[in-house]
């Protein structure tokens, strides 16, 4: 991502010093409720602002109540909710943005756009405040925002009502020890929500397919909210097909073809706020391929085609798990060779410890040979992060990579299994 720079800087935390910091008891400070902090980042490729849209109660918080505090440092912005007049922190969360990946592109270098996005916390019983954080490309968080809640406050506005059914898709567990996904649906008419219906029981077989979701069933619920489109398929800039849905996905996003995602922020939180949910899942009506996903923001994958089951699986590990792209190609330079990743899947080797080395073989050479006997070992192969030097993967294939094994690596497996028992124990 391309370095940011930042108005509204104040602080500077550089990311090799964060500590653990402790967990603390869900009922001394939250209520069951949600609360939706809408705000707008406005800026290019070398510039950002932030400004307050609204705050907006949700009826049921869908987050976890054990670990409240993120520990793990995931993403590139984060926010910290503290006590008002206290330096200690009650919620964390990491989290990446749409915003965040046009920076990076070429028409972000040209023009300044506006981007609505959100962060939901559990709803508070005193005044909290609550900070917004970005990390530069040397992962240093840089303090961006900083807003004071008083729960007691009239502008807070209720949760729109709106009047679409819910489908219980799978599961029925404590909204506390589960992962909560909630499906939403972009392209289906009418007439189509019983494919929809046909395509969430897809989601669910395809989910339950792959390790270590597998070992997992009772520790997920999947609701969807039955909303229905006017139009049938998805918008497609390129092949001038433009289609009113209740979404407004399109592909072309940032004019690449096959990735597919939504700039209608405030119509996918309303609808999504209607269940309790830990991860959005957007599922589109259409056979072209194609998707997207973003950490701890939402995912959208086609339903129409052969690979269908395999990208909904791959893009779930970049929105669940913060799982990496392991494929590279000529002319990136996404990543800076002297910073060690936040993702857990790959590295540069400059904190190697951090990631996967206690998962290597003493004999597996580091960097690890791309041989035929190496193709089901787990070693440190070069080319991931679309860079083809420098950037390295745990083994030959996975499904981060390519589809040809039909499978995660055990290293991606355990950084799923582990946000998993995040949002679970």
């Amino acid at each position: 991502m391309k370095k940011l720079l930042f108005i509204f800087l104040s602080t500077i935390i550089s990311f090799s010093t964060f500590k653990v910091k402790a967990q603390v008891e869900y009922d001394n400070y939250f209520t069951d409720n949600q609360l939706r902090i809408d705000y707008y980042l406005f800026g290019n490729a070398d510039t950002v602002m932030y400004s307050l849209d609204k705050l907006v109660k949700e009826p049921k918080w869908g987050g976890p109540r054990a670990q409240l505090v993120d520990n793990m440092n995931y993403g590139m912005y984060s926010i910290e909710v503290m006590p008002t007049d206290s330096y200690e922190v009650i919620y964390s969360h990491g989290y990446c943005l749409l915003f965040g990946e046009w920076q990076t592109t070429d028409e972000a270098k040209k023009i300044s756009k506006g981007f609505h996005e959100s962060v939901v916390i559990p709803f508070p019983k005193e005044p909290v405040d609550v900070v917004f954080y970005a990390k530069t490309d040397d992962l240093e968080l840089v303090e961006k925002m900083k807003i004071t809640v008083n729960p007691n406050d009239y502008f807070i506005k209720p949760a729109p009502q709106l009047p679409y059914a819910i489908y219980n898709v799978y599961g029925d567990y404590p909204v506390d020890k589960a992962v909560d996904i909630v499906l939403l649906p972009d392209g289906y008419t009418e007439q189509e929500m019983g494919k929809f219906v046909q395509d969430c029981q897809f989601f669910v077989k395809s989910l339950f397919s792959y390790d270590p979701y597998t070992h997992y069933k009772d520790r997920f619920n999947i609701r969807a909210v039955m909303v229905p489109s006017q139009d049938s398929d998805i918008t497609m800039p390129g092949d001038s097909l433009y289609r009113n849905t209740a979404l407004s996905c399109s592909f072309w996003t940032f004019n690449s073809e096959r990735y597919c995602m939504t700039y209608d922020n405030e119509t996918m939180k309303n609808l999504a706020g209607q269940v309790p949910y830990d991860q959005i899942y957007i599922l589109a009506n259409t056979k072209k391929y194609g998707g997207g996903g973003i950490f701890n923001s939402y995912c959208v994958s086609t339903t129409g085609n052969s690979y269908s089951s395999d990208v909904i699986i791959h893009e779930f590990g970049h929105g669940f798990a913060g799982l990496a792209d392991e494929y590279a190609y000529d002319g990136t330079d996404n990543y800076k060779l002297e910073v060690e990743p936040w993702e857990p899947n790959i590295t540069t080797l400059v904190n190697f410890e951090s990631k996967w080395k206690d998962m290597l073989n003493k004999k597996t050479p580091v960097p690890t040979p791309v041989e035929r006997k190496n193709i089901y070992t787990v070693g440190v192969y070069e080319g991931a992060g679309y860079q083809l030097h420098g950037i390295y993967r745990p083994m030959m294939d996975c499904l981060m990579n390519t589809f040809n094994g039909n499978k995660f690596c055990p290293v991606c497996e355990r950084a799923i299994e582990r946000m998993i028992k995040y949002y679970t124990e």
